[in-house]
């Protein structure tokens, strides 16, 4: 069961990283006073798959808190410009 849970979570975190790239694409888009029904479309299915994901992790049981895009991306190191102090404040 616990592979399970794993796959699900691999899983969530994939689809979690292709929205934020979607969401990008939407905010250039409207920046860009351009039409992102397309992109929108496409951001709505991943959510409505995550939704999913998230159901049949709980199902099998998982319980822990689940990765988030923000979370991960406070992980990754932080690339140093000026002093280190400055960089730190970042994360």
């Amino acid at each position: 069961m616990d592979n399970r849970i794993n796959e699900i979570r691999r899983k969530i975190s994939a689809l979690r990283l292709e929205m934020a790239d979607v969401e990008a694409a939407v905010r250039d888009c409207i920046n860009g006073d351009r039409d992102c029904t397309p992109q929108a479309l496409v951001q709505m299915d991943l959510r409505r798959k995550v939704n999913l994901l998230v159901g049949e992790w709980k199902a099998a049981g998982g319980s822990d808190v689940l990765p988030d895009v923000r979370g991960r991306m406070r992980l990754r190191s932080v690339k140093i410009v000026g002093s280190p102090e400055r960089a730190n404040t970042r994360r």
